[in-house]
């Protein structure tokens, strides 16, 4: 029980001291009146603030889900969950002096699709319990980012994923753009669990920010209406399962992983696979859950807690591994950053769930320290 007190408690309030500044600002629609907008090229903030409420209630939303949980906890989940549907109310009622832009230009394609994600993940908290009107709202600010077209690359996942939520939603919805990044995506798997973003390969975590998780959930959600995607399902979940387990290998003894590619403000974001792997309980069977968890929770310590990550206001500041402006490319401000929370999936376990007990090491863990360590070994298909 002390190893689920400790660090259930410490990932919820992690989770929380990111969150709460957010979707407390936004209950009182004043979040355009309090978050700063930290980027580089000085023109974001016209994305920022769909960037963070979306990013971050895809990671929120399994707790948000999660039912059966008492005292505390349960306490601040239902209050997270209110002020969670308020702060979809504020952003997407065109009344509102936080109104979000979903309509100009091409960045709100994939913070819709976000959204989108956050409503699939939590259909009961985010999405039955919205009043008639704000799902209206929703429903028409997620149709207007079909006046654009989609980058050719993982961008087509944002356009299906919104789709998807618009099915759940009892809305009409494209197939064709489901179809079209499910087919795409097909063809762009290199092999050995990873797909590449577009026609080409990039070195980087877009498989875990963006691509495989899009793809499970759309394939779990809507899969059965089209034989064709029902089919697709269990490849899509070995090959996620396959890319959870490099994942896993790749956090060092230490807590770090290396620093590669685009986007490294999103910080242990990149480990939105294997968390998604633990919640739905796909992780490979060399892998226990609660090594998951060891590892995860190192990660995660030693990069919030770095001076820097947080201003004095607590909104996060851009960086890897504490306030570190030059890594935050063109498009990154500070609303990008809340993709950081999509680690905190497994919050939506219970807290009986394996993930939560037991010390365990993980495998680099094992392998630098002379344990024995299960062989690395490349999937077929």
């Amino acid at each position: 029980m002390d190893n689920v007190k400790k660090d259930r408690e410490q990932w919820l309030t992690w989770m929380l001291r990111i969150g709460k500044p957010v979707l407390e600002a936004l209950a009182e629609r004043k979040l355009k009146e309090r978050m700063p907008v930290q980027d580089k090229s000085g023109d974001r903030s016209e994305y920022a603030y769909l960037e963070a409420l979306g990013r971050l209630l895809t990671g929120m939303a399994p707790w948000l889900e999660r039912t059966g949980l008492t005292g505390e906890e349960e306490e601040q989940r239902s209050a997270m969950a209110q002020l969670a549907r308020e702060a979809i109310d504020a952003a997407t009622d065109s009344d509102s002096p936080d109104f979000m832009n979903f309509a100009s230009g091409h960045q709100p394609i994939v913070d819709a699709a976000f959204l989108s994600h956050a409503l699939i993940r939590a259909p009961k908290e985010l999405l039955s319990k919205l009043d008639p009107r704000v799902k209206q709202n929703v429903i028409r600010c997620l149709k207007a980012t079909r006046s654009r077209k989609p980058a050719y690359n993982n961008w087509l996942l944002f356009a299906a994923t919104t789709e998807t939520a618009l099915y759940l939603l009892d809305e009409d919805w494209d197939p064709m753009r489901i179809d079209y990044a499910l087919r795409k995506h097909q063809e762009w798997y290199l092999g050995d669990g990873v797909y590449g973003d577009g026609p080409a390969f990039h070195w980087d975590y877009y498989n875990g920010f963006v691509i495989q998780p899009m793809l499970v959930d759309v394939v779990r959600t809507i899969g059965a209406e089209i034989p064709e995607w029902e089919s697709l399902t269990a490849t899509v979940i070995k090959r996620a399962s396959r890319h959870a387990a490099q994942q896993e290998r790749l956090i060092s003894p230490e807590g770090t992983f290396p620093p590669i590619g685009r986007s490294l403000a999103y910080r242990f974001g990149a480990f939105q696979l294997l968390s998604q792997a633990a919640l739905q309980e796909w992780l490979p069977e060399e892998i226990t859950p609660n090594q998951v968890r060891c590892a995860l929770t190192l990660v995660i310590r030693r990069m919030i807690e770095q001076p820097g990550t947080f201003d004095e206001n607590g909104w996060l500041r851009i960086g890897f591994c504490g306030d570190q402006e030059e890594i935050g490319e063109g498009y990154i401000s500070t609303g990008s950053l809340y993709l950081c929370a999509a680690v905190f999936l497994p919050l939506g376990l219970t807290p009986e769930h394996p993930f939560w007990h037991g010390e365990a090491d993980w495998t680099s863990k094992k392998a630098w320290s002379g344990m024995p360590f299960p062989i690395d070994k490349a999937i077929q298909g």
